[in-house]
């Protein structure tokens, strides 16, 4: 029996994850670009409005013991007022409004660390409050804070877009924005940079969102065999990892570009995801996660060099673009990690680390090569020789 109740809990935690993604795939495609127009504001209320109909939803279900098809309900209705993703994206726009382009990315950096902050309160907090009182009361906790954000929003922020002017909400126009991003004419090295460094957000995300999901499976199993201390220990360290990564940024902010600041944060994830991939004791464990220090540097930097490529007004359009780009690293990353740890099990436990840390070079490699390319016109005329 309890395996049927896993089971079916897989798969409602399935169909739940892909309700809201399609949903929220359209809306926030929708919404993103439409903050352009008419402010942040709107596209921050909405999402966390949203999120207090899911929680209260899931109250009744709870309460009320209701089908946990509802659950699917509550996460569609949620999806269609932008979601998590909404929120992540008008953050983000925000930050590019009201930042140059010399401190935008450690204003971004600075929000990703704000992620690693409440996901490790939460995880403290949601599971020692569900160990004491079951899964009701921390659910109060999601709908207090999620109207409470929205008052917020509405009542308190100070709107950052400084032109605003009325705009049609449902219209193909803001997903046109969005398309033409990637695909207007006339500005094709600037397409090119967007479509790379879009595909190494999506690989480093991916290998992070899919590493993540396995560390407890990883640590629970033999030969380490850590019991909750250790894994609340483990958690924590990963978390942290966010401050670290924030502080390292931005000290070496003071002597590297941005670039190579990134490369270095790629570093650390790689070499930190090969010691975790061979640890065999909980000493070299936690010596991996003490590696991935500066692991969360890439990402500010990958979502910095995107907000400089394109116009003011489009910030956005271009965020909305990269939520959904994190909602898909989402889905991919626990399709292909859940599959493939049970798959090297046999030869190597460890094997989904370090085949993470190869796809990383591919990020690398390409952010490396975008840097190098920017800088080769700076000296090309010591090569030409027809020159004065």
């Amino acid at each position: 029996m309890s395996q049927e109740v896993a089971t079916l809990a897989a798969h409602w935690n399935l169909y739940i994850n892909l309700g809201g993604f399609f949903v929220g795939l359209f809306s926030v495609t929708l919404f993103g670009p439409w903050s352009d127009s008419v402010g942040r504001r709107p596209a921050l209320v909405l999402p966390a409005v949203g999120m207090a109909l899911q929680a209260a939803i899931y109250l009744f279900v709870m309460y009320l013991r209701l089908h946990v098809g509802y659950f699917l309900l509550g996460r569609i209705l949620c999806g269609l007022l932008g979601d998590y993703n909404l929120i992540l994206a008008s953050c983000f726009a925000y930050a590019a409004d009201i930042s140059d382009q010399r401190s935008r990315t450690f204003r971004v950096a600075i929000l990703e660390a704000c992620l690693g902050v409440a996901g490790m309160l939460a995880s403290l907090i949601g599971g020692q409050w569900r160990k004491a009182q079951g899964y009701i009361n921390p659910f109060w906790l999601v709908f207090a804070v999620s109207l409470t954000t929205a008052l917020y929003a509405a009542l308190c922020l100070q709107e950052s877009v400084k032109e605003r002017k009325p705009a049609k909400l449902f219209t193909l126009r803001h997903y046109v924005s969005v398309y033409r991003l990637y695909a207007a004419p006339g500005h094709q090295s600037s397409r090119q940079k967007l479509a790379l460094y879009s595909l190494a957000f999506f690989l480093i995300v991916t290998i992070h969102f899919g590493a993540r999901e396995l560390f407890v499976l990883y640590e629970l199993s033999s030969p380490l065999c850590w019991g909750s201390d250790l894994i609340g220990y483990g958690s924590a360290a990963s978390y942290l990892a966010y401050l670290s990564s924030l502080a390292g940024l931005r000290a070496l902010q003071l002597c590297l570009e941005d670039t190579w600041v990134a490369e270095l944060g790629l570093l650390s994830n790689i070499s930190g995801l090969v010691v975790i991939s061979l640890a065999s004791t909980t000493p070299l464990m936690f010596t991996g996660y003490g590696i991935l220090f500066l692991s969360m540097a890439a990402t500010p930097v990958i979502r910095a060099k995107l907000s400089k490529l394109v116009d003011e007004k489009d910030q956005g359009a271009l965020f909305a673009s990269v939520a959904c780009v994190e909602g898909l690293c989402s889905l991919v990353a626990t399709g292909v990690f859940n599959s493939l740890y049970p798959a090297s099990l046999h030869f190597m436990k460890g094997f989904p680390f370090l085949f993470g840390a190869m796809v990383l070079l591919v990020p690398a490699a390409v952010i490396g090569w975008l840097e190098v390319s920017d800088m080769a016109p700076e000296y090309g005329h010591f090569t030409d020789a027809s020159a004065p």
